[in-house]
């Protein structure tokens, strides 16, 4: 009994160190399996010419933003447009009740014609005085002839002392006469200047009065569309109060957008602001169809940004583009020669930083670091850190390791 257990012990040890023979081939085989090189689809960096281009983000604002207001102070009468609808120059907007105009306006029509009958009882009282004053100053030469023929016939005694001196006190009543006649002319004529300038400020009080009764009209100065209503009919309005709407020149539409100071004057220096031919990309990623032009730059540059506000026209037909819209204005500002671009999935972006895989000599990864300017079409446009013709990973490059071996196979685009 004792020796079968013996010999089934030894047996088991056998059969153990079989298994462990058998373990170990199985084992190794599957680690010559995973040890495969991974397959992946690679690229080659191309070298080529491509155009510069720069994108700003812009805002949209009319041309004409004309602010409507009430320039005088009344009951909102009526609204005499559609909101959000095309306008035109003149067209009526709202009224102001108007009444309390039409009044000043009437009463001070009526003391204008008022006016204008003082003056003219002015200019009576001076022809009447101008004739008094031809009969006094008759009067007086009459008198005068008198004394000075009575003074010889005096001295002869041809006529008495008393005739002399009649002779005498009626030249001088006459020559009073004269002068009252002068005076009343003066005066007439001072009450013509009164008149006058009581009409001229009578004339300016109902010009005043139908400026403010056509105030009570709220037009549109120009072509355009209105926006909404901002007051109620009923509301009171007046000079103080906010505007009631705003009317916008849409087409053209102006786009603006700062650029940095640098560009602002790489881009005058080489006289290209006026050159640039602008695209304007939408929020939903279209490009507005009409491209825009230069339009001009801002006085300033904004000394807490160092940059400065550049303004575009855009072409609007149908008034599609709007106020307030949110845009990215893109221009070609030059060439890049020989720049050199691989495909968009090949470049990753970690943190702000971007890399890629680049399969070497003995088809081995290195991870390099590399800096990216702009997208052209599917491809990205590499500034730093490859050089042309090197292979970079396009597919595959999750699981890659520095250093780890790998099967490229060449990417073929769609």
């Amino acid at each position: 009994m004792k020796r079968s257990h013996r010999i089934t012990g030894s047996a088991a040890v056998i059969l153990i160190a079989v298994g462990a023979v058998i373990g170990v081939k199985h084992s190794r085989g599957n680690a010559a399996v995973m040890a495969a090189p991974p397959q992946v689809l690679v690229a080659a960096v191309e070298q080529k010419d491509l155009p510069i281009e720069r994108e700003w983000v812009g805002t949209l604002d009319g041309l004409v933003n004309a602010a409507i207001k009430a320039e005088v102070a009344g009951y909102l009468l009526r609204q005499e447009y559609s909101e959000g609808s095309l306008v035109h120059k003149g067209q009526l907007l709202f009224e102001i009740d108007p009444r309390p105009f039409q009044a000043a306006a009437d009463q001070a029509a009526g003391q204008l014609a008022q006016a204008h009958a003082q003056m003219a009882q002015a200019q009576a009282g001076l022809v009447q005085a101008q004739s008094q004053l031809a009969s006094a100053e008759a009067n007086q030469r009459k008198a005068q002839l008198d004394e000075d023929k009575y003074v010889p016939l005096a001295q002869e005694q041809a006529v008495t002392q008393q005739d002399l001196d009649n002779a005498r006190q009626t030249n001088q009543a006459n020559k009073a006469q004269v002068a009252a006649a002068q005076a009343q002319i003066e005066t007439a004529k001072a009450q013509i200047e009164a008149a006058r300038a009581g009409a001229a400020a009578a004339e300016a009080a109902l010009e005043t009065a139908k400026v403010n009764l056509g105030f009570t009209r709220l037009t549109s100065p120009i072509d355009g569309i209105a926006g909404v209503a901002l007051v109620q009919v009923g509301n009171l309005v007046g000079p103080s109060s906010n505007v009631v709407t705003t009317v916008s020149t849409l087409d053209p539409v102006k786009a603006n957008f700062t650029v940095s100071e640098q560009e602002y004057l790489g881009l005058a220096r080489a006289d290209a602001l006026h050159h640039l031919q602008l695209k304007l990309v939408l929020s939903d990623g279209s490009v507005h169809p009409q491209p825009g032009r230069f339009s001009f730059a801002d006085r300033q540059v904004d000394p807490g940004t160092g940059a400065i506000q550049l303004t575009a026209l855009f072409p609007n037909p149908g008034n599609l583009l709007r106020p307030g819209q949110y845009g990215k204005v893109r221009a070609v500002v030059g060439e890049n020669h020989s720049a050199m671009v691989v495909p968009q999935p090949a470049v990753t972006e970690l943190q702000g930083t971007y890399e890629v895989a680049v399969v070497g000599p003995g088809d081995r990864i290195a991870i390099r670091p590399v800096k990216v300017g702009q997208l052209d079409g599917t491809n990205w446009v590499v500034q730093d850190g490859l050089k042309p013709g090197e292979r970079v990973v396009v597919e595959g490059q999750q699981k890659l390791r520095p250093g780890m071996q790998v099967q490229p196979k060449p990417f073929r685009a769609n």
